[in-house]
């Protein structure tokens, strides 16, 4: 797969990733990405940034040595009633809006609760990305959301940090295969976040090469060698 892209990244503005927005960039152009988004955590994550910050990516280029940068923000949702800790007013300045769950910052339900939850923040205009929803951070009924996915047209990411062993997230490997089954099913398209945290990740998408070597899913229904595609399925682009 020729790769074009990878937005979800962060840099050291979410309080615990460790390269800075220019080196994010060098390592995108280094290694020929098209499109780079930086999605620094929403302010519910511990030590991540005051949401001043995303009002003020007027000031930063949107093309820095040939890749196209979109600036955005990986945004928590907080309970089953699907709330967000980002405000609206921020969420319209974001070129790249990804929403997920994140065990520290949500207050869970059953199965179904938190299913509902997922499906109403993919209901949201808004939103362009679901972030890592087979991580194991909520358990959800994963037909249920890929059919919903093929419904809003939203993107549901496989991501390759949670499916790293030393993350150990116990039940990522599992729940991401039952995602890619049922995407792969219902004809629904995934897109590969690597979650860099540091620069040397960007665009790492090693276990996700093997989970889609494993279940024989095809680049057809991949994203993220398809940078068109992608801007194209931007509600805002």
């Amino acid at each position: 797969m020729n790769v074009a892209l990878d937005v979800h990244t962060h840099t050291v503005a979410s309080g615990h990733a460790y390269s800075t927005l220019q080196e994010m960039v060098q390592a995108a152009a280094d290694k020929g990405l098209k499109i780079l988004g930086i999605t620094d955590h929403g302010p519910t994550v511990r030590g991540s940034c005051n949401p001043v910050y995303f009002s003020n990516f007027h000031v930063i280029p949107r093309e820095i040595k040939g890749v196209r940068l979109l600036m955005g923000a990986e945004i928590n949702i907080l309970n089953v009633n699907g709330d967000l800790d980002l405000k609206e007013k921020y969420i319209n300045m974001l070129d790249l809006r990804i929403a997920g769950i994140h065990q520290s910052c949500y207050t869970g339900g059953t199965i179904e609760e938190n299913t509902e939850a997922m499906i109403k923040v993919m209901q949201n205009p808004e939103i362009d990305i679901i972030s890592h929803p087979a991580d194991g951070s909520a358990d959800l009924n994963f037909e249920e959301v890929v059919r919903a996915a093929k419904e809003t047209r939203i993107l549901l990411e496989i991501n390759n940090s949670s499916l790293n062993p030393n993350r150990g997230k116990e039940k990522a490997w599992e729940y991401n295969r039952q995602l890619v089954r049922l995407c792969k099913q219902y004809g629904v398209m995934v897109i590969m976040g690597s979650d860099a945290h540091i620069s040397y990740d960007v665009a790492n998408y090693r276990f996700i090469y093997q989970l889609f070597q494993e279940e024989e899913f095809p680049e057809s229904l991949v994203i993220n060698d398809k940078p068109d595609l992608f801007l194209k399925m931007l509600k805002r682009d």
